[in-house]
C-alpha cells in the first residue's frame, strides 16, 4: 500500500502551522541566487540555469520542483548584478508559482575579494485543490473551497563575500511572514523567515584535480536546524564527482560534466536516511546551465561555484 502524503489535511486540523516551505535543491551551489540575491552577477557573465527535482519517488503527492534562473552583471564595471527566476513547486494538492527579481551591488575589498550586497523581490501565486485531499475521518469539518492564485509579495536580502576560490554568504530570501488562511479562518499556514549561511573553498590538489568542500545551513523557527555538507572533485576542468550529506535526512551522490565553456549538465540522487526512506525510492535532480561570455572575455578555467 502506497504511503500517502496529506500535508494539507494536516494543516486543516491545526490552528496554525509553521514549517520549512522553501523548495529544496541538493545542487544549491549551482542555483545560489535562489538562496542569496547577492550572488546575482557574480559569475561575470550571463548565466542561465534550468533545474528539475523529483523528491521521494513512489510517494503520492511528493514534492516536484522546477526552476529557471538567469542572472548577469550590468555595465562595464560589472559592479551591479541583475537576476530573474521562476519557480514552480508542487506538493500534494498545493502548488506555488514564484517569480523573483534579484539586484546586487559589489564592492572591491582587495585584489582577490569582492563583497556583494543583494535584495530580492518576490511575487507568489499560491493554489490548493482540496478535491485532491484524501480524508480519513469523514467527520472532519474542513473548508472545501479551493484556493486559486492567492497572491503574496515578499522581499529578501543577502551578503556574499567571494574570490575565485572562496565564498561565504548570509541571507534571508523571504523576510515577510505572510499567512494563508481559508475563508472561515479554520486554519492558518504561516511563512517563516529562513536564515541561510553558506561557505566553500576550492583546493588545488594537483594532477588537474580540484577539491571543493561546501556548507549550507538553514535556520527557521518551528523546524529543526538543517545542515548540508558536500564534497566535490573537479577533474581536468570537465568532470565533477561528489557526495553530500543532509544532517539526519539524506545522503546524496552528485555528478556534472562541463560539455564546453558554455554548457554544464549535472545530476544528483538522494537517499533518505530517515524512516521515510522505507516508503520511497529516493529523489532525483537534474540541471542544465548555459553561460554566454562576451567576445573579449577569456575563459581560463570554468568556475567551480
Amino acid at each position: 500500500m502506497k504511503f500517502k502524503i496529506i500535508i494539507i489535511g494536516l494543516m486543516l486540523n491545526c490552528l496554525c502551522v509553521t514549517a520549512q516551505q522553501e523548495a529544496q535543491f541538493t545542487q544549491y551551489m549551482y542555483n545560489t541566487s535562489s538562496i542569496n540575491p547577492a550572488y546575482a552577477g557574480s559569475r561575470g557573465c550571463l548565466s542561465a540555469l534550468l533545474m528539475h527535482r523529483t523528491q521521494w519517488v513512489g510517494l503520492d503527492g511528493a514534492p516536484v520542483s522546477n526552476t529557471l534562473a538567469i542572472h548577469t552583471p550590468l555595465g562595464i564595471s560589472q559592479k551591479v548584478g541583475l537576476g530573474v527566476s521562476v519557480l514552480n513547486d508542487r506538493l500534494g494538492p498545493s502548488e506555488n508559482n514564484v517569480v523573483s527579481v534579484d539586484l546586487s551591488y559589489s564592492v572591491t575589498m582587495s585584489e582577490s575579494y569582492q563583497l556583494a550586497f543583494g535584495i530580492k523581490g518576490t511575487a507568489d501565486m499560491f493554489n490548493v485543490d482540496f478535491n485532491k485531499v484524501k480524508l480519513f475521518n469523514p467527520n472532519d469539518n474542513l473548508g472545501r473551497e479551493s484556493i486559486d492564485n492567492r497572491f503574496a509579495a515578499n522581499v529578501g536580502a543577502g551578503v556574499y563575500l567571494y574570490s575565485d576560490k572562496t565564498y561565504v554568504g548570509l541571507s534571508v530570501p523571504y523576510m515577510l511572514e505572510n499567512k494563508y488562511y481559508d475563508n472561515d479562518v479554520q486554519y492558518v499556514a504561516s511563512e517563516r523567515m529562513h536564515f541561510h549561511f553558506m561557505a566553500g573553498h576550492v583546493f588545488d590538489i594537483g594532477g588537474e584535480t580540484k577539491f571543493k568542500p561546501s556548507l549550507l545551513t538553514k535556520v527557521v523557527k518551528g523546524a529543526p536546524l538543517q545542515v548540508d555538507l558536500s564534497a566535490n572533485f573537479l577533474f581536468f576542468d570537465k568532470l565533477t564527482l561528489g557526495a553530500a550529506y543532509r544532517w539526519s535526512a539524506a545522503v546524496s551522490a552528485l555528478a556534472g560534466f562541463q560539455i564546453s565553456d558554455s554548457w554544464l549538465i549535472g545530476y544528483a540522487y538522494d537517499k533518505d536516511t530517515t524512516r521515510l526512506g522505507n516508503f520511497n525510492s529516493g529523489s532525483h535532480e537534474v540541471f542544465l546551465r548555459y553561460e554566454l561570455f562576451r567576445k573579449y572575455d577569456k575563459v581560463v578555467s570554468p568556475r567551480f561555484f
